[in-house]
Formats: structure tokens, C-alpha cells, sequence
């Protein structure tokens, strides 16, 4: 299912997608944290993105194994170690963009107004405060092994 799209290698278009909204789901997700005045604006962008990362995220990972399988089961050498290099972001990307996703939906759904009371926060001021740290926390680890992952790709791709 990973493997190609139209003929050619399905990671190389996949990634493309991971690599475009998992930093826009980190900046949008720390500006929902940081700046309250700002949530009413991109609450939408915060859920749709929390969604739609991860699971580009996970379709690269798949695609990549897939690639690594057909097209580099049998590098060795340099290479090989690249590979293994690049590859050993895959999980803790995953894990971090799917724990940013969750945390994100989190606060959204615990800042947005409830019917009954106008302004206030759904589970009390102190846990949106939890869970806005833990959105800026996750989103520096995402960000750094988003970079991390990219760059590994690149080197292992072009050097």
C-alpha cells in the first residue's frame, strides 16, 4: 500500500506532507497555548492539523520501511548506515507528533466554551495550564525530530 504512487517511490512524495504539517501543527499548537486572545481564530486549525499530522507522519514511516524493503534491503557500508540513521527517527517522530496531536486536541477541547459557562475554561484554569505546557513541551520534541528526520533523509539521500 506504501510502496508507489503512479509508478514511483510513494516515500519521496509521502514525506512531503509530514514535512509541511507537523511544523505547521507545532506552531500553530504552541500559538494556541501561548496566545489565548488568538484561539478562537485557529482552534480549527489546531484540530484539523493535530489530525492530519500525525497521519502523514505514519504513511511516511509505512512508506519508508516499504522503500527500505524493495529498494535497500541489501545496502550496505555507508549507506546502509544512513539508512539506519534516518530510520531511527521514524518511531519517536511518530510518537511525539501523535502525543502532540492528542495534547493539542486536548486543550482545545478543554479552552473551548462550554454552553453553560461563557469564558471559562472547561476543566478549570490549572489543568489548561498543564495541558499548555505540555503542548509547547511536545512541540519542541516534535520540531527537533522532524528536523532531525529530515536531515538525516537529505544527508542519506544527497551526500
Amino acid at each position: 500500500m506504501f510502496d508507489q504512487i503512479l509508478g514511483l517511490p510513494a516515500h519521496p512524495l509521502i514525506i512531503h506532507f509530514a514535512v509541511v504539517l507537523t511544523p505547521l501543527l507545532v506552531v500553530v499548537a504552541v500559538a494556541y497555548a501561548l496566545l489565548p486572545r488568538v484561539r478562537p481564530y485557529v482552534a480549527w486549525a489546531v484540530v484539523l492539523l493535530a489530525l492530519a499530522a500525525p497521519a502523514a507522519v505514519f504513511a511516511a514511516k509505512e512508506s519508508g520501511e516499504s522503500l527500505k524493503e524493495a529498494r535497500f534491503g541489501t545496502a550496505e557500508g555507508e549507506m546502509a548506515a544512513r539508512i539506519s540513521a534516518h530510520e531511527s527517527f521514524a518511531t519517536p517522530l511518530l510518537t511525539s507528533a501523535l502525543g502532540l496531536g492528542a495534547v493539542a486536541l486536548l486543550l482545545v477541547y478543554a479552552t473551548h466554551p462550554a454552553r453553560d459557562s461563557v469564558g471559562r475554561d472547561r476543566f478549570g484554569r490549572p489543568v489548561t495550564m498543564v495541558l499548555a505546557v505540555l503542548t509547547v513541551a511536545l512541540a519542541a520534541v516534535c520540531a527537533s525530530y522532524v528536523f532531525q528526520s529530515g536531515d538525516s533523509g537529505a544527508r542519506a539521500v544527497w551526500s
